[in-house]
């Protein structure tokens, strides 16, 4: 994220200072990569704002087609403790991509709309509008505003390989029976 816009840039700044203290330390380590916890990405089909999902219309970033990866919050615990003691995770990232949750906005406001039994008013946010927001927000909605650029308009949680370094949860622990973005959206109705 040395892309990353301000003034949320920060938060991955002091996350890499720590995280080279730790190495520099030689402290053994396991980072997990948890991706979009459901509570404030999926429950609410990703609109700033409010944590329940729309029930009339709702807002598209983009074209809406950008890969993003949700996960119940008891998922990322699961598979988190799952590490403590395991030896293929030492110094390693685990990055939680759960396949049947690699979801674009539209997919995931798909299985809210066969949930609710009709189909939302969507309208599409532009990268320019989407941005210009920022302008009238204070610090926490810009840096919240900067997080959702880079998660839904440029895929910067899905658009790149895991390496040597790292592990897939899903694939180290496959009797973990993930949430599914439908059943979890099903305690909204």
């Amino acid at each position: 994220m040395d892309n990353a816009l301000e003034p949320g840039k920060v938060t991955f700044d002091e996350k890499m200072t720590v995280r080279k203290a730790i190495e520099v330390a030689k402290i053994p380590f396991t980072y997990v990569s948890a991706n979009c916890f459901g509570g404030y990405f999926a429950g609410n089909l990703a609109q700033l704002g409010t944590l329940v999902p729309p029930r009339d219309k709702v807002a598209i970033y983009g074209d809406g087609k950008t890969k993003v990866i949700y996960l119940d919050e008891d998922d990322i615990a699961t598979y988190a403790i799952k590490t403590i003691d395991d030896a293929r995770t030492l110094n390693k990232t685990l990055y939680l991509r759960p396949p049947e949750n690699i979801l674009t906005q539209l997919q995931l406001v798909e299985k809210w709309e066969k949930l609710l039994g009709k189909k939302l008013q969507k309208f599409s946010i532009s990268t320019k509008d989407f941005l210009a927001s920022m302008k009238v927000m204070d610090f926490a909605g810009q840096v919240g505003v900067g997080h959702f650029y880079h998660i839904f308009y440029e895929g910067c949680l899905s658009n790149f390989e895991i390496g040597e370094e790292g592990e897939e949860a899903s694939e180290l622990y496959p009797e973990v029976q993930y949430t599914h973005m439908d059943a979890y959206l099903k305690r909204y109705l």
